[in-house]
């Protein structure tokens, strides 16, 4: 099979399934840590990847870039806080956002529902509680939507 229905209810399942095998077929060929970054960093369709020197993303993308070519993934609309990064990344390929070195404070990244603010390089959140009634139920509908990774903004447990 070379090609996947987009939108499927397993389509998350098998994106990340076929990232993991191109990693497993060429991990020989590639450094650790960009094989590390697509085991790891990879969500659905974004790339989530934190580093602490401004050197070390620019082989990370051209490395990322290449590995993932091999399996007919093409890497786009790439975003960071780093000036030299998105300068060293063809325009084609950056997010709309930055195409034009543009880093005011209305860029702003969503992924997992966590907004990042990129010139400042914050994270926020944006909860919009609705009314519900005061129910066991009713709770636990409100707690969930507002779900974050870890669970870190729900306010309480319940214990049955």
């Amino acid at each position: 099979m070379t090609v996947h229905l987009f939108g499927g209810v397993s389509s998350p399942s098998c994106a990340n399934f076929a990232l993991k095998k191109t990693t497993e077929h060429n991990n020989a060929s590639f450094d650790t840590e960009t094989v590390r970054t697509v085991e790891r960093n990879f969500y659905v369709h974004d790339c989530l990847k934190s580093v602490a020197s401004e050197e070390s993303p620019i082989f990370l993308v051209k490395d990322l870039t290449e590995l993932l070519s091999k399996s007919g993934f093409h890497l786009t609309k790439w975003l960071s806080n780093s000036r030299k990064l998105v300068e060293s990344i063809a325009e084609a390929y950056l997010a709309t956002a930055v195409k034009n070195l543009d880093f005011g404070p209305a860029v702003i990244e969503r992924a997992l529902r966590v907004q990042w603010q990129v010139s400042s390089d914050t994270f926020s959140f944006s909860i919009s509680i609705k009314d519900r009634p005061a129910t066991t139920r009713g709770i636990l509908s409100v707690i969930s939507s507002m779900y974050r990774p870890a669970w870190i903004l729900s306010p309480l447990c319940l214990s049955s």
